[in-house]
């Protein structure tokens, strides 16, 4: 069980990170390396100059997608809950219905075992096993 945990925990520290990366404006153009001008030409990074941030549409559809896989997980687990659901029930009862049988055994005995004692001869002592 402690493994499944484990890999439960992971895997939302993963999606965690996911959408934290997405929401974060994307990184900046990367600057190639000034041996190769003709090929690559050098990007001119400005300081005040921000990198794209994510559109407002964009940032809807990511909630939405979001909103729909959780739904869908929540529902895959309602639905294997519900299925179980009639079997843990069935097994409370027949734990219910032993304890209340093995309760009325044991009342059963002792009313008995105490109504028919002082008419039954005295048992004879068992001694222990002695061990020479």
């Amino acid at each position: 069980m402690r493994r499944q945990d484990h890999h439960q925990s992971r895997a939302f520290v993963e999606l965690t990170a996911l959408i934290l990366n997405i929401l974060r404006s994307p990184p900046t153009p990367i600057d190639f390396p000034d041996d190769s001008p003709a090929v690559h030409p050098p990007l001119s990074v400005s300081p005040s100059r921000l990198p794209p941030q994510i559109t407002p549409g964009g940032f809807a559809s990511l909630l939405l997608g979001i909103s729909l896989t959780l739904m869908l997980c929540g529902s895959i687990t309602f639905f294997i809950g519900f299925m179980l659901m009639p079997w843990v029930l069935g097994l409370v009862i027949v734990f219910y219905v032993v304890g209340i049988l093995s309760s009325l055994s044991f009342i059963g005995r002792a009313i008995l075992c105490h109504a028919t004692s002082p008419a039954a001869p005295p048992r004879k002592e068992v001694r222990a096993w002695k061990l020479s």
